[in-house]
């Protein structure tokens, strides 16, 4: 389908900020201290963190001819993507130094691939949510939230990859009862702490039975409509552990202000740009992102943000949901 949804004029004003697939903010707390190139300020009950890397890996990237050729013809001709991003949690996606412009890897990876693309972004925040749903309706062109690839999302949403993030624990710095988790099992009879709408909340809710086939008391799902308020859970004992993000998570334990201690990690998923199902703009996406990876902004985006464990070797459309 080469016919593109009439764009529709932004409201002038950001949209609450969601629980993110897997994402965090920091802890709200008084003193600020920083660890590696990723690291950033704990951040204020508002959402802002600082200070943010301020290496620029974007600025000197250009337009290449022969990926702008892979867009749709009206895409193009029009120069602009609509992108619906989930933003409120370090290193994906975050607020830095109480700015409104949001900065973080998701934000990097998309400005980058939109350049070589000759593309300009049209960024509307959105809660994590409701973006997937958006994209369907024709309002973005393309989602970014750290959206990991599964099986029940490739019904509806094609993805291009560009990170292999996942699905982690992690508990308060003073909790010695409970480490690497590697079967749900050792949750029973714990309150866990997780987003609306992840990944998270499907794999809890999907395996709520295995506590009660081992004859143990089986562990509650405590599901935030807003991500500061699963740590502020953690750090005040009503909650026992935090599922989420690999990456947001590590970040989360390298603050020591933080107070949180990674688990280490459960299990891997692809994360990728988000498009509806069916969107001619994969091919050209997919493209730019190999290119990044073959020219080594890649690299640089992701040693920014201290993530250059969760590399892939190459973009992928649509991949199984790893197992």
């Amino acid at each position: 389908m080469n016919a593109r949804f009439a764009r529709r004029p932004h409201r002038g004003r950001r949209l609450a900020v969601a629980a993110a697939a897997a994402a965090l903010l920091p802890l709200p707390v008084l003193t600020a201290c920083g660890s590696g190139a990723a690291t950033t300020a704990a951040a204020a009950p508002g959402g802002s963190a600082s200070p943010a890397p301020s290496e620029n890996v974007v600025a000197g990237l250009r337009k290449i001819d022969a990926l702008a050729a892979l867009l749709p013809e009206d895409v193009r001709r029009a120069g602009t993507v609509r992108v619906g991003s989930s933003v409120g949690y370090p290193p994906s996606g975050y607020y830095a130094d109480g700015s409104k412009t949001p900065v973080g890897q998701d934000i990097d990876f998309t400005d980058a691939a939109a350049k070589l693309l000759g593309l300009k972004v049209d960024r509307e925040v959105a809660s994590f949510e409701t973006i997937l749903p958006a994209l369907g309706s024709g309002k973005y062109d393309l989602g970014t939230g750290n959206f990991g690839v599964t099986t029940e999302r490739l019904k509806t949403i094609d993805f291009v990859t560009y990170i292999d993030d996942g699905q982690g624990f992690g508990v308060s710095r003073g909790n010695t009862t409970l480490n690497k988790v590697t079967d749900l099992t050792q949750l029973c009879g714990l309150t866990i702490g997780t987003g609306a709408g992840t990944t998270f909340e499907s794999t809890l809710n999907a395996n709520k039975g295995l506590c009660a086939k081992s004859g143990r008391k089986p562990y509650q799902v405590k599901v935030f409509a807003e991500t500061g308020a699963i740590l502020t859970s953690l750090q005040q004992g009503r909650i026992d552990v935090v599922m989420s993000t690999i990456n947001g998570l590590r970040y989360q334990a390298a603050q020591p202000a933080a107070g949180v201690r990674f688990l280490g990690e459960f299990h891997r998923l692809d994360v990728g740009f988000a498009f509806r199902k069916g969107s001619q703009l994969t091919t050209a996406f997919q493209a730019a992102v190999n290119e990044l990876i073959k020219d080594g902004t890649y690299a640089r985006i992701l040693a920014k943000w201290g993530t250059t464990e969760s590399a892939v070797s190459e973009s992928q459309i649509n991949p199984p949901e790893k197992q």
